[in-house]
């Protein structure tokens, strides 16, 4: 999924996207590589891509597997590195 415009959300908000999921539920899906690790914006600050958020969600609605959500989260990490060229051109 290619972000139309980028934005980044606080915890609390893209724990939101999920139905409010509880805080240790949200560190043990990223610890087990199903969620997007926070982007740094701060000395002890991090969000989340709302667009990572929105792609994992619709692979979760789409009945998507943990091992196919695993893949994705690899993706869209990966897909970090050359995202300042995309949204520049």
């Amino acid at each position: 999924m290619q972000p139309n415009s980028l934005s980044l959300l606080r915890s609390p908000a893209a724990r939101a996207v999920y139905g409010n999921l509880p805080t240790s539920t949200w560190h043990e899906w990223i610890a087990a590589g199903l969620m997007v690790p926070g982007v740094p914006i701060g000395a002890r600050s991090v969000a989340y891509p709302h667009h990572e958020l929105q792609a994992i969600a619709a692979a979760r609605i789409a009945g998507k597997s943990d091992s196919e959500i695993k893949a994705l989260v690899q993706e869209l990490v990966a897909a970090r590195a050359t995202l300042a060229d995309k949204v520049a051109a």
